[in-house]
């Protein structure tokens, strides 16, 4: 038997350790929590398909992990439309012949009360946070019944378990994402498919950096600091590496008896 050392080679930035031999999909893999969650996944030994409707972005995240030694392709997916999330699933097949993990990634902000919010705004954040997901699960699942079991890893937010003011439909989105991850779980796991999701706080990704700009009247370092503040405890915005992390653990055998959990990356957020 060998030893840690020898069990977790690396080979060119590559290391071989918790997801070896195993096939991952991940929406909005091209930027932010995405982005570094096939980065994680790739360097523990997984096989990674990026989607993304971000073709530079997930390109380029591919292209990284295939520098660094990994296998990766990019599959350009709009998560709201069937055949995108049909075609996703059936690339990594053609592509690595099984799927052991889904990260449902993918999402969008939206900024605006029930009444401020105009309807085609409020079916695009729907579309992308929570229909994406059921798209992408719904083409996956069958796939990891097959093969005996996996792992799905939903993206919610803080903003599912506390409201914030002029968030409506993001709020709302991101509250029934967890409301699917527990039904998903509850009728899942006798196949051996276990269903969690993460909620994290401010995160500092480009999506955060493209709500800046509603306040474009405020220095930005005041902004940012507000947007930190509301993690109540580290008051700090939590890094993208942070989430990704737990994202992995969850994905990992290390959390073989989690299942319909919500997980919180907040910073404190929700302590108090």
């Amino acid at each position: 038997m060998t030893d840690s050392s020898e069990r977790n080679v690396v080979n060119k930035g590559i290391l071989m350790g918790r997801f070896e031999n195993r096939v991952c999909v991940v929406t909005g893999g091209g930027s932010g929590i995405g982005k570094a969650t096939v980065k994680l996944f790739a360097k523990e030994g997984c096989k990674v398909v990026v989607g993304d409707v971000d073709d530079p972005g997930g390109v380029s995240a591919a292209q990284a992990i295939k520098t660094d030694g990994g296998q990766a392709i990019f599959v350009h997916t709009d998560v709201t439309k069937p055949g995108d999330a049909q075609r996703l699933i059936e690339s990594c097949l053609e592509q690595f012949g099984r799927l052991d993990i889904l990260a449902n990634i993918a999402g969008v902000f939206s900024a605006g009360s029930v009444v401020a919010t105009s309807e085609d705004v409020w079916d695009r954040v729907m579309s992308i946070n929570l229909k994406g997901m059921y798209l992408c699960s719904k083409y996956a699942i069958p796939v990891m019944v097959q093969q005996g079991g996996g792992a799905i890893v939903n993206l919610a937010s803080v903003s599912g378990l506390v409201a914030a003011a002029d968030e409506a439909a993001y709020d709302a989105s991101k509250g029934a994402v967890i409301m699917l991850t527990k039904s998903m779980a509850l009728d899942f796991g006798k196949d051996k498919i276990r269903v969690n999701c993460v909620c994290p706080g401010n995160t500092h990704t480009p999506m955060i950096d493209r709500v800046l700009e509603k306040y474009a009247n405020l220095p930005p370092e005041t902004t940012l600091q507000n947007l930190a503040n509301k993690n109540a405890v580290l008051k700090r915005l939590i890094r993208p590496e942070e989430v990704a992390s737990v994202v992995a653990f969850l994905a990992s055998d290390e959390s073989s008896a989690a299942t319909g959990g919500v997980y919180m990356v907040d910073g404190g957020w929700t302590v108090i």
